[in-house]
């Protein structure tokens, strides 16, 4: 499943994210959106993680709780539109 977070801290380290999400099991990537320009985060980014039920309890424990001083959003991600061009 792939699981969205948005209000990162914007020194927290994809590193960082990972391990917070390791907690409820298996994380097969972890990622912090990057600002093309100046390449300082966003302050969202992505989780993967394979196992739906481990990553509902990611989601459910980890909604509206502190990390690196922040408290963080996390939701299922919506698919990625299709591009039919």
């Amino acid at each position: 499943m792939n699981i969205f977070v948005a209000k990162l801290n914007f020194k927290t380290r994809k590193e960082d994210l990972q391990a917070a999400f390791e907690q409820f099991g298996e994380v097969s990537s972890a990622k912090i959106v990057l600002d093309r320009d100046t390449k300082r985060s966003k302050g969202f980014g992505f989780v993967e993680m394979p196992n739906d039920n481990e990553a509902l309890q990611a989601i459910a424990a980890l909604n509206e709780k502190e990390l690196d001083g922040r408290v963080i959003v996390v939701k299922p991600a919506n698919p990625k539109p299709a591009n039919n061009y």
